[in-house]
């Protein structure tokens, strides 16, 4: 090869774009019966005190899970035929809104070699002001068990899910009897979200979080119900008043279905 050859070759190596590098995993087991990882975004880990929270929790489950597989590994090690199990975690902030209260959705992949892997969704509402985990009770009025407020939120989850069931070509699951575990408490009706707004700072309302199996068939997937703030006025605290506002973005419409 000529020398304006070798240049060439040379110009058209040093532009490729790189490879994209793995994260490195914040928490992290590895043995012959397990494979288990944390991962917290980068907006989480800019938050001293709401990464060590996060991660104490991961590291706990990182653990539990180890010592599952190791335990179903002794008493039955044919399980393990095909490899090790595997567990991952991802925390991922959802919206930040009020400069205070911070959404997180908290996603686990789980691998056990089974018919197929299965897969967790909760979520945590985080107070960055008094740097500890909350509920919504604070942006309501009340949130009695069965009361109004938690009635009228049930009630806006089931007509989004038939909705978004009914979009997915899936409407013969809307029934009563797959939204039978979901109860107008605040821990029976689902793992929630602030959702973001189109005003800046603000809430366009609750999203609810689901994994595959509790409200449809694995084979539909998570779904996501909103509830639109308008809903919520009737019973909302001053606070609620104060961070609830503007409409749901379409982006985030598209990218929670």
């Amino acid at each position: 090869m000529n020398k304006s050859g070798v240049a060439l070759a040379l110009s058209v190596i040093c532009i490729q774009p790189a490879l994209a590098v793995d994260p490195k995993p914040d928490a992290f087991v590895k043995n012959r019966s397990v494979v288990a990882t944390v991962y917290l975004d980068d907006k989480i880990k800019a938050d001293p005190a709401l990464a060590a929270d996060c991660l104490a929790e991961g590291r706990k489950w990182v653990d539990k899970s180890a010592a599952e597989a190791a335990s179903t590994r002794k008493q039955d090690p044919q399980l393990f035929d095909r490899g090790g199990w595997t567990f991952e975690r991802k925390y991922n902030i959802r919206s930040v809104v009020g400069g205070r209260y911070v959404s997180i959705v908290r996603n686990d992949y789980i691998n056990t070699r089974g018919a197929h892997p299965n897969s967790d969704v909760n979520t945590i509402l985080w107070d960055s002001t008094d740097k500890k985990r909350i509920s919504i009770r604070p942006f309501f009025t009340e949130t009695a068990d069965n009361g109004p407020a938690m009635k009228a939120i049930l009630d806006a989850v089931i007509a989004s899910l038939n909705a978004e069931k009914k979009k997915r070509g899936a409407g013969e699951t809307a029934t009563a009897e797959w939204y039978k575990e979901l109860k107008p408490t605040l821990l029976k009706i689902g793992a929630v979200t602030l959702a973001p707004s189109t005003e800046s700072g603000k809430s366009s309302g609750l999203t609810f979080h689901y994994p595959p199996y509790a409200v449809g068939p694995y084979v539909e997937g998570q779904y996501v119900a909103f509830v639109p703030w308008e809903t919520l006025k009737p019973y909302l605290s001053p606070e609620g008043i104060r961070i609830f506002s503007g409409s749901r973005p379409k982006a985030d419409e598209d990218d929670q279905q």
